[in-house]
């Protein structure tokens, strides 16, 4: 079968290889003739997609969708069954809701996939390829229609992650994206993202990332890892590596074995966690390490100022450890970012005012401020959707930096200008303002954080 592969076009601007369909494509190219478009980087828009399909005229379509790929994905599910295309749709927002988002696309969606697609959208191809009357029973992870119902399989987390192959790279062209992707600023360029682990066994109230790979923690052995990594230097000129893993500094000893086995290779790279990692999981020994073998920023989900909000979260730490933690990697001469979210259910202007002063007492070379989205499937979620208090919410505004859900007591117009007060009293500080702007490292990339720093200070 003649398979395309999509990453949907939408206001996203972490312009990033998308290893899911990377991994989707290796595992089913050995039979079938597959490619990937990724329409943020191609600037395929909504509108274009139906003359690409004429162009390659694919047998099945499989999209990858976050919820605010959701109306986007729509239009393109359309056009390709107005061309009688086959569709498939997986990623965080169909593992999350998986019934709901057959539902909500109807005859336009074909298959859908909860969690990890590669073992189950392999069979899936095999038994449409082989014609009608095809049993999916068996399938993971599928969710399908039978006689007008929908049904939905068990998920599949792929025990052995050494087992499947590497992304397909040739396919996704690494060395072709632009500087500025997932972060904004990088230090080596060409950039590529690898995974080292799946999986997450914590219980933040406002993430989804278990339902998509699972509570349990899979690791691929370092032998493996570091056998890609040599591939992407070698054959693609990769010299920066973002590890987006959920929880790649989890399993202490893991990370530690891998960068030993790395700083062995003696390699011209840099490398970053622009994901975040746990500040609870770091040691002197694994910083050093890291320091050794190329890392120059890590990222840390810090998400509030506010100990009794964390504590809402389920984070499983506060503000002194936080704290005590960016003192310890910054002791190693590591660059240190935060993520922080606003608007959380149950959130005052104070506890956000917190958030904003904690942000300015670390020492931190960079903040992000996202409005807090209510993630399909999270126990947030749940909880505002038992309440009633999701009616309505617009998903096309289902952005970090759009305000999408609004806690009580706090309009969109307030919760905006906490966001803009947010990042103009972080970044316009003099001496954060000059490191940042010494790590711009072409007029290209200047542009870019131009635009994307402006499209967050005027979105309303």
């Amino acid at each position: 079968m003649k398979v395309l592969l999509v990453k949907p076009y939408n206001l996203s601007d972490h312009i990033q290889p998308s290893l899911g369909l990377g991994y989707l494509a290796s595992c089913v190219r050995e039979k079938h003739e597959v490619k990937i478009l990724d329409c943020i980087k191609e600037r395929v828009k909504t509108a274009d997609f139906s003359e690409f399909l004429g162009r390659g005229k694919p047998d099945i379509v499989g999209i990858q969708c976050y919820t605010y790929d959701l109306h986007n994905a729509g239009e393109m599910l359309r056009a390709s069954k107005a061309r009688g295309v086959k569709t498939v749709m997986g990623g965080p927002h169909p593992s999350a809701a998986p019934k709901e988002t057959m539902e909500f696309f109807g005859k336009d969606l074909d298959y859908l996939f909860q969690g990890e697609a590669e073992a189950g959208f392999r069979m899936l191809l095999d038994r449409l390829s082989g014609g009608s009357g095809a049993d999916f029973e068996n399938i993971p992870g599928l969710v399908w229609r039978k006689n007008g119902e929908i049904r939905i399989n068990d998920k599949n987390f792929e025990k052995d992650l050494d087992s499947l192959a590497m992304p397909a790279w040739d396919l996704i062209k690494p060395q072709e994206y632009p500087e500025a992707q997932h972060g904004a600023f990088f230090k080596k360029f060409p950039i590529a993202p690898i995974m080292t682990t799946r999986g997450c066994p914590f219980s933040c109230t406002f993430c989804a990332g278990n339902l998509i790979s699972g509570k349990k923690l899979r690791k691929r052995s370092p032998s493996n890892i570091l056998a890609e990594i040599k591939t992407l230097y070698s054959d693609y000129g990769i010299r920066e590596f973002h590890i987006v893993d959920d929880n790649f500094t989890l399993d202490g000893a893991f990370a530690k074995d891998f960068l030993r086995n790395l700083k062995k290779l003696n390699l011209d790279i840099s490398w970053a966690v622009p994901n975040g990692i746990r500040a609870d999981t770091l040691d002197d020994e694994l910083l050093s390490l890291m320091k050794e073998t190329g890392l120059y920023l890590i990222s840390l989900g810090i998400e509030s100022g506010s100990d009794r909000i964390l504590g809402l979260m389920k984070k499983n730490t506060n503000t002194g450890q936080i704290r005590r933690s960016v003192e310890l990697i910054r002791k190693h001469n590591i660059d240190v970012a935060g993520f922080f979210i606003l608007g959380f259910p149950g959130e005052t202007e104070e506890d956000m005012e917190k958030t904003i002063a904690f942000s300015l007492e670390l020492d931190l070379i960079r903040a992000n401020f996202f409005t807090y989205l209510p993630f399909p499937g999270t126990e947030s979620f749940e909880t505002l959707k038992r309440a009633g208090k999701l009616d309505g919410m617009d998903l096309k505004r289902f952005y970090f930096m759009n305000a999408a859900f609004l806690p009580e007591g706090i309009d969109r117009a307030a919760l905006k200008n906490l966001q803009r007060k947010a990042f103009l009293k972080f970044f316009l500080r003099p001496k954060i303002f000059m490191r940042n702007l010494a790590g711009i490292k072409s007029f290209r990339h200047f542009k870019f954080l131009f635009k994307r720093f402006f499209k967050w200070m005027l979105l309303k």
